[in-house]
């Protein structure tokens, strides 16, 4: 879940009826990603791994 008001479960009250906000909230588990970090950090990781394994080489014609 990306969108910030979608991080705690009162969001889940306000859309739903008690019950089923209920029990979606059992189904669901927040996994909250580190607030000095980003998803940009590891496509730039990626990004780098890549450069190095596959880009610093010449291919042969």
């Amino acid at each position: 879940m990306d969108n910030p008001n979608t991080h705690v479960g009162a969001s889940l009250y306000k859309a739903f009826q008690p019950a089923l906000a209920r029990a979606l909230l059992d189904k669901l588990e927040f996994v909250y990603t580190p607030k000095h970090g980003s998803r940009l950090d590891i496509a730039q990781c990626e990004f780098s791994v890549l450069t190095r394994q596959c880009l610093d080489r010449r291919l042969p014609d």
